[in-house]
């Protein structure tokens, strides 16, 4: 593997996690409404990864390693109902529904997702220095 192969993969890696953040902070943010005028309540999303294997030298697979983000579901699960009759959004047995979004669950998604990030740039910051230090060595 090249060094510059790295950067691809850590570069596909930062990506895919910024789309995870970007959806965990979609999913915080709808954490508390009610069913729209639709009748439906916000449904919480994940991201689905897929890792790219890397292919064989010379092959147009050989750059494409790393992860990428294949999808975003809607986790199905039925919102939480809180009995409330004075509600205007209420349902004629006197029943709010709101989101499915577990707030303590995208808060360890958002953190798990924030780390990867991190780390993810920690990588391709300590390939850069050793490059540097590599070019350094042949002058």
């Amino acid at each position: 593997m090249s060094m510059l192969n790295i950067f691809n993969v850590s570069g596909s890696a930062v990506s895919a996690q910024s789309q995870r953040l970007n959806v965990v902070a979609s999913n915080l943010a709808n954490a508390d409404t009610v069913a729209g005028p639709d009748g439906q309540a916000y449904k919480a999303r994940q991201v689905v990864f897929q890792t790219l294997p890397f292919g064989q030298p010379g092959e147009a697979a050989a750059t494409a390693a790393g992860v990428q983000v294949t999808q975003v579901s809607e986790d199905q699960t039925p919102g939480r109902r809180v009995l409330d009759p004075k509600h205007p959004k209420a349902d004629l047995d006197g029943y709010v529904t709101y989101s499915n979004v577990n707030a303590v669950e995208e808060m360890v998604n958002m953190i798990s997702a924030s780390r990867s990030y991190q780390n993810n740039i920690e990588v391709m910051n300590t390939a850069k220095t050793l490059l540097l230090k590599t070019l350094q060595m042949g002058q």
